[in-house]
């Protein structure tokens, strides 16, 4: 390892009070979605942190009150040698009033070895150690021939793709690490999409009509919609099985791709017969699908479902796909991300969190969904690397190893100096 990264990596020990009070600063803030539209404030101070050291910023409002930070740092030989994406959020999981946490969530303890309170492993962590990396290559003079780009980006918790805006402003890189909860894990991820199936009927019937719609001689020819909507269901159901059967992907145990039916809506009062139901799916699909592709199965099952069926056939199921917010129009998309093993980029992060961690890196899958998808949608090769066990992200009394924290900021010092200095092909 270079003598310059060796001496900054030490400082992260001499200085990891530091770090930690970063954090504690992070998480003082008060971003959790929902209720969402309350990043401004935090989005300021890193814009702040990122302009001390350099960065050239760009701010925009993707909601009111919840602005994107992109800070770019350009390289002194761009033209000549890697870039990175550094990305993370700023919004956290919701806090209930009835849950029991040992002191305020937005006031950071430590406790051991351990720092607690909402979002320092979900994903203010990731945050803090990638800008601890940033400040001391700033404080040591150090110049990076390559760009990088660092992202503050909102509405993660609730399918508010900020990095999507910021790919189609136009931000792109050699190579993107989604700074999130993986355990410093080099992490890919299945996706995620959510629909709406809508039965609708041509006509609207009495409920006193139901008689002649479901006995022999009534002569209406009418149905449910709730009713029907159970045909639906089953339908999911035997696809769901199906793909359980029929796909697979390394690391994710069978059966990981499914189908909730989540929420159901249905009817108008009770002297109408339910002329229209609307059902709510989640979709989990695997790294090597797309949502494009997973929704036209759907499509494709249920209507030859509905046209097995007299009353459905002639009023088939109608299908709306994704959306932008689960807060302003109940719809969100999460692309899959496959991690590239043999990406020169993939394997010297590998081989930085081994020199600090003194243990080879895990490559494997995240059995949850991050921003990562939506930049490789954007062609951005990526990876998730951040620190912070799963099972402590939205979790009462969250928290997040210490330890970790420093191991994993110590990585990132050596991942970014060394990329960056790493040439174009």
């Amino acid at each position: 390892m270079d003598q310059t990264i060796q001496l900054l990596v030490q400082q992260v020990d001499s200085r990891k009070d530091e770090l930690i009070e970063l954090l504690k600063k992070l998480v003082t803030y008060k971003t959790p979605a929902p209720p969402a539209r309350n990043t401004n404030d935090a989005q300021h101070y890193i814009a702040g942190l990122l302009e001390n050291y350099g960065f050239s910023i760009d701010r925009w409002d993707v909601y009111p009150n919840d602005p994107n930070v992109v800070g770019v740092l350009t390289g002194t030989d761009s033209k000549n040698y890697k870039s990175l994406i550094i990305n993370g959020h700023i919004d956290v999981a919701e806090v209930s009033e009835n849950e029991e946490w040992e002191a305020d969530p937005f006031t950071p303890v430590v406790k051991g070895d351990a720092i607690i309170g909402r979002g320092v492993a979900d994903m203010k962590g990731g945050l803090a150690g990638a800008l601890f990396a940033i400040q001391l290559f700033h404080e040591a003079g150090i110049t990076l021939p390559g760009d990088l780009i660092f992202q503050s980006v909102v509405g993660e918790e609730v399918g508010e793709a900020g990095t999507l805006q910021c790919c189609k402003r136009g931000y792109s890189a050699d190579f993107a690490v989604v700074v999130d909860t993986s355990n410093l894990h080099i992490q890919g991820q299945g996706g995620v999409i959510t629909g709406w199936i809508v039965i609708k009927s041509k006509q609207t019937h009495h409920d006193g009509t139901r008689r002649n719609m479901i006995h022999a001689g009534g002569g209406l020819f009418g149905a449910s919609a709730i009713e029907k909507m159970a045909k639906v269901i089953q339908g999911l159901q035997e696809l769901e099985r199906h793909w359980a059967v029929t796909k697979s992907y390394p690391g994710f145990l069978p059966g990981t791709n499914t189908i909730n039916p989540a929420v159901i809506e249905g009817g108008r009062h009770a002297a109408f017969i339910a002329d229209e139901c609307r059902l709510w799916i989640t979709v989990h699909y695997y790294p090597n699908e797309s949502y494009e592709q997973v929704a036209k199965e759907i499509e494709e099952h249920i209507l030859h479902v509905a046209k097995a069926d007299p009353w459905l056939k002639e009023n088939m199921p109608t299908f709306e796909w994704g959306g932008t917010s689960m807060i302003e129009d109940r719809g969100e998309i999460f692309p899959s991300l496959e991690v590239d093993k043999n990406h020169q980029a993939v394997q010297l992060l590998a081989a930085s969190h081994e020199h600090i961690v003194k243990e080879q890196a895990p490559i494997d899958v995240s059995t949850t969904v991050t921003d990562g998808g939506w930049l490789a949608d954007a062609n951005i090769p990526a990876a998730i690397y951040g620190p912070g066990e799963l099972k402590y992200a939205h979790s009462v009394n969250e928290q997040l190893s210490i330890e970790q924290l420093v191991q994993y900021t110590k990585v990132m010092i050596q991942f970014i100096y060394t990329w960056l200095h790493t040439h174009k092909e």
